[in-house]
């Protein structure tokens, strides 16, 4: 559980999610989700600012700053500024170490490549233990919190399962929908601390191999399914699966604008609208027979 006094604009924030009545009421299953929905729906899980060349740290209060700005992040920026919030808000939250495992045939475990919360304290039907898992790091994956107990759960068009970690023992495997971008990931029980994601942040933002710096990306999650845009692609997942091309400038930054909530300056689409094409080019190379 976090134990350090959290300083952080909590009405700017819950303002943000559009949730400003929020700082008033007490923690709850219902405000959880209500919390979580939000944070899902109008706060960006993006890397843009890697090809703009910020220097962004795993900070959760810089973090903070960044969603207040108008921006996301990837789950380090996400799921520690949403620590941050619960905290001040009077949830009980522990960070944890966690690990993606992707569709090819990278290793389970928790490698610090990813950044996972859960949320205690909070008895229900759902969760008899009052423990929850909290992520809003994985792009494409939860809308809303669920309770850490083994089964299979549904949200929107996507299955997902709890179930014991084979790889880190004692710790927890969250299984992807097989629509996802990823297979799934494991996560420890033990309390993290920002330190443990620092090496594996350096390497998803700089590495020249990173999907991340190669190819610029924005997903939002919605009750009804999620958009992904990657490159120059926009893809919506709902009760369908329909890829678009944006073909143009303007139907790139419209998309940006209208779908993610993130607008940019000149030189800014300038260096954005490059590196999507580019990545986009490298795509039809690669797709080719």
């Amino acid at each position: 559980m976090l134990s350090m006094p959290v300083s952080i604009d909590m009405p700017a924030y819950l303002t943000r999610l559009g949730l400003p009545e929020m700082e008033d009421h007490e923690p709850s299953v219902t405000a959880l989700a209500a919390l979580h929905r939000a944070h899902a729906e109008r706060v960006p899980y993006e890397v843009l600012w890697i090809p703009l060349g910020r220097q962004v740290t795993v900070c959760p209060r810089e973090a903070v700053g960044r969603i207040l700005a108008g921006r996301g992040g990837y789950c380090y920026h996400l799921n520690g500024a949403f620590s941050l919030l619960l905290r001040a808000l009077g949830y009980r939250v522990t960070r944890h170490v966690g690990g993606v495992q992707g569709w090819r045939d990278e290793q389970a475990g928790a490698n610090g490549g990813h950044l996972a919360l859960t949320v205690s304290g909070l008895p229900s039907d759902a969760s008899p233990d009052g423990e929850w898992f909290v992520d809003l790091g994985m792009g494409d994956g939860l809308h809303g919190p669920l309770p850490l107990v083994t089964g299979e759960y549904e949200q929107g068009p996507f299955r997902y399962a709890l179930r014991p970690s084979e790889a880190e023992p004692g710790g927890w495997r969250f299984d992807h929908d097989p629509v996802g971008s990823f297979r799934g990931l494991d996560f420890r029980t033990e309390k993290a601390r920002m330190s443990d994601f620092g090496v594996k942040h350096e390497e998803m933002s700089t590495s020249a191999t990173s999907s991340f710096v190669l190819t610029p990306m924005a997903a939002r999650r919605d009750a009804a399914g999620v958009d992904v845009l990657r490159a120059r692609n926009l893809r919506r997942i709902d009760d369908g699966d329909v890829l678009t091309e944006l073909a143009t400038e303007s139907e790139y930054f419209a998309a940006l604008d209208g779908v993610f909530g993130m607008t940019f300056d000149a030189a800014e689409r300038a260096i954005l609208w490059e590196r999507a094409s580019a990545a986009h080019d490298r795509w039809l190379r690669e797709k080719k027979p």
